[in-house]
């Protein structure tokens, strides 16, 4: 094939990532702009919200990659015409996202205790627990969220996730405004305001999807819900079987991300808020490449559904292209913004300084960061969960977090060192999913022309 085979699906890749990467930068906008005011009060209670967010991201990825089988459902039954079992994946899909919900929830109220035992600043930890019981509440409402948004993205119609998130971020900034400085008859609550603000804004966020996809024609027969529809256990054991496996890569990869959050905080609460503004940062680029991921979900999907699997594999291969050029431009801005960029976040020359540091490490890793979670959403499409799964456990765990841990050590190379396990951990994710997915493609396209032959 030639470069203009796979180029000229970029168009049609960015139309249907679009939208998805800019609601997934307003997820990451509400932490943003929560770091941003938070940072003005200084680097305790900056790395207090990382802290305590460190536990919620890790029940936030169980939660969001249980949702994620929604979408290679509805995107294969959308392929094939079948409205029916269309309808029940989104159904059962948001029965389960539910109840996910309120156990993550539950989760971590019962987690908090957890803190104690990080050797963690104790000025930091007595700051992050009472933000963190607030902002545990809003997994309620973010993972039913979830449920809508993954099912609008199985149909392609991925802009009305966009919709919510954008304007939940303006309700989080207002009410972080007003809760955490203290403004006309609001009280100053500081860390506790930017948690109440976050709260808000998710219930404010499923509020409106679930406006804006009930009054649409596109989406009216997925929202009959008949009085004699069944439970069926068998679709809740399939969402499950998808789910499931999805959740544990989230995790992994969430965790390893954690894990240098816990690390940089026994170096000191500069090491750790110098952590927080460079993961901050990273997530955002990050983002542009969640939305591309969602795009191979739904478009493989598609393919699998009506059975063109040369197709398949050329629009895939067009995304991995596609993610690596945008995630090279991103590492060339790291390098060249990195002086820059932290003082948007504090006024601490070491907590800058580190930061700086960190930014190079990033620049590297954006990359493999990228060309790997677009290769997971692509192999979900394929529906296959399991044996990625492994390969995300033994790319982080096994390859990143000793490389991480050894060279994060104050004798090392500190907090540079903790980076250069996720440097580690990620190139080596994106080199084994690739030969997951060159492998299963290459598959189906000789298991298809074998049968062609036979007939």
């Amino acid at each position: 094939m030639q470069l203009s085979d796979y180029t000229k699906e970029f168009s049609r890749n960015l139309n249907i990532a679009f939208p998805v990467m800019l609601g997934q930068l307003g997820h990451v906008m509400v932490g943003l702009v929560d770091n941003l005011m938070i940072g003005q009060l200084g680097a305790a209670p900056l790395a207090a919200v990382s802290l305590g967010n460190a536990l919620v991201f890790i029940a936030m990825s169980l939660g969001i990659g249980f949702s994620f089988a929604i979408t290679p459902l509805i995107a294969e039954a959308d392929g094939a015409g079948d409205l029916e079992s269309g309808r029940s994946y989104f159904h059962h899909g948001l029965i389960m996202s539910s109840i996910n919900g309120i156990f993550l929830f539950l989760l971590l109220l019962l987690s908090k205790p957890i803190l104690y035992y990080l050797d963690q600043p104790e000025e930091v930890v007595v700051l992050a627990i009472p933000y963190m019981n607030i902002v545990a509440l809003s997994m309620v409402p973010l993972m039913a969220f979830q449920a809508f948004k993954q099912f609008a993205d199985g149909l392609s119609q991925t802009k009305y996730a966009m919709y919510a998130t954008l304007l939940a971020n303006v309700v989080n900034v207002i009410f972080n405004y007003l809760l955490i400085y203290g403004f006309w008859i609001f009280p100053r609550l500081e860390l506790e305001g930017a948690a109440w603000g976050t709260l808000i804004s998710r219930f404010f966020m499923l509020w409106f999807i679930w406006e804006i996809l009930k009054r649409k024609s596109k989406f009216a027969a997925y929202f009959k819900w008949s009085k004699k529809e069944a439970i069926h256990w068998n679709i809740f054991k399939k969402i499950f079987s998808l789910g499931f496996p999805t959740a544990l890569q989230m995790l992994f990869e969430v965790a390893i991300f954690t894990a240098t959050i816990f690390l940089a905080g026994n170096l000191g609460t500069n090491p750790q808020a110098a952590n927080q503004i460079a993961l901050n940062l990273a997530s955002m680029t990050f983002m542009i490449a969640v939305g591309l991921g969602v795009t191979a979900t739904i478009r493989v999907g598609n393919q699998v559904g009506t059975r063109k699997y040369k197709d398949l594999r050329r629009i895939a291969l067009s995304i991995f292209l596609l993610v690596f050029l945008i995630e090279a431009v991103f590492a060339l801005l790291f390098i060249l913004l990195k002086d820059i960029m932290p003082t948007f976040y504090i006024d601490n020359a070491e907590v800058i300084m580190l930061a700086s540091q960190l930014l190079i490490v990033a620049a590297l890793f954006q990359l493999s960061d990228g060309v790997q979670v677009v290769i997971l959403g692509a192999l979900r499409g394929l529906q296959d969960v399991k044996i990625p799964t492994g390969i995300c456990f033994i790319a982080y765990w096994i390859i990143g977090f000793p490389v991480s841990f050894y060279f994060g050590q104050k004798e090392q190379f500190g907090s540079m060192g903790i980076w250069f396990g996720l440097l580690a951990g990620l190139t080596s994710s994106a080199l084994l999913l690739y030969f997951r997915f060159n492998y299963l493609s290459k598959k189906l396209i000789r298991t298809k022309e074998k049968v062609v032959q036979q007939v």
